[in-house]
């Protein structure tokens, strides 16, 4: 009943063994093993960008904010939903990697990006010359911090409004599986002909050890990156660790698979939930993430039972009344199973 993150889950076998595989001898460090000419090929391949330039690090905050210290200057903004993960969850990150990008918050319900806000906000910068922080790229979060994934349509209005503005726009794809699953289309059709330059393209939450790729459709921006990952300190010696692990991701769209058996978990886990009585979800369930709310008396029967999961937020507690409404986020991931989902909603009785 381990519901707390899809971090929490084990790696994928086919990545486990690729890993093993791949400690075998020498090779070349760095990056430049065989290895990670494949996982260029393939990504090139499946996102139909030829000319990509690809790129390994181990986390999904150096994707980040490695991702959008090539797009902004010290001086600029970057323009992100105000429950973006690069807001609530990098501690500073892209500030720190950008030189000190100011992050300007856009509103928008259930984590999604106002248009009209963030057209608004655009509109009102740099308005002094000088004195005014500059415009800068747009960056979007899919699968949201709030379980939602933005449609096609969505993505393509935002990028619009940054690239009228003569602006590069972000993708983070911690869960990008998750959400193209969940839209029914096409790497590319979530990417680059919807006008992302730059995708940050998750393998950690999704069944890998530890390996994010950042994608640049533009090849004039790879050096430049090139050099931010090296004196960011995300440069791999032992390289072919992580060109291993996603390898195997990419072999037989794996990445696709594993996204699909955690999208269709949770899709079970809201149907069983929506029967027990007094709970109520809290946004719309787009992926592999629900955030629900339900009585604190089953809380505390849950936490009794085991189950680990978080409070939503965090600053809720098992004491006091029981009829009292608590929320939580449930996170469903490759190797979550029915039985583990019906042990929690027989808990929850």
């Amino acid at each position: 009943m381990f519901f707390a993150s899809d971090n929490g889950g084990a790696v994928a076998p086919e990545i486990m063994n690729a890993v093993n595989e791949a400690n075998q001898g020498y090779a070349s460090a760095y990056g430049a093993d065989d290895i990670m000419a494949r996982v260029t090929a393939k990504i090139r391949t499946q996102f139909e960008a030829p000319d990509a330039a690809v790129y390994l690090v181990p986390t999904g905050t150096a994707a980040n904010a490695l991702a959008l210290a090539t797009l902004a200057e010290p001086w600029q903004s970057i323009y992100c939903h105000k429950n973006a993960h690069i807001e609530e969850d990098e501690c500073g990150a892209p500030e720190f990697y950008t030189g000190g990008a100011k992050l300007v918050l856009i509103d928008g319900k259930d984590a999604i990006m106002d248009p009209a806000h963030l057209q608004h906000r655009i509109n009102n910068t740099a308005n002094v010359g000088v004195h005014n922080v500059q415009l800068g790229p747009v960056s979007i979060t899919s699968t949201t911090e709030n379980g939602t994934v933005y449609s096609l349509e969505e993505i393509k209005t935002l990028t619009g409004i940054a690239k009228a503005a003569g602006q590069h726009c972000h993708l983070d794809g911690a869960r990008f599986a998750n959400a193209m699953v969940s839209l029914g289309c096409t790497p590319a059709e979530m990417t680059w002909k919807a006008g992302i330059d730059v995708v940050s393209f998750g393998g950690t939450k999704n069944g890998c050890m530890g390996v994010e790729a950042v994608i640049l459709f533009d090849p004039s921006m790879a050096q430049e990156f090139e050099l931010r990952r090296k004196r960011g300190g995300h440069l791999f010696s032992k390289h072919r660790y992580l060109s291993a692990q996603m390898d195997a991701y990419l072999t037989d769209y794996l990445w696709i698979k594993l996204a699909h058996q955690a999208n269709d978990m949770a899709a079970y886990f809201e149907t069983e939930l929506s029967k027990i009585d007094e709970t109520s979800l809290l946004h719309p369930r787009h992926a592999n993430m629900l955030f629900a709310s339900w009585s604190r008396g089953k809380h505390r029967a849950l936490h009794d039972a085991g189950a680990s999961y978080y409070f939503w937020p965090f600053d809720q507690s098992l004491i006091g009344d029981d009829s009292e409404n608590l929320s939580a986020r449930l996170v469903c991931n490759w190797s979550t199973t029915k039985a583990d989902i019906d042990q929690f909603i027989a808990s929850m009785s």
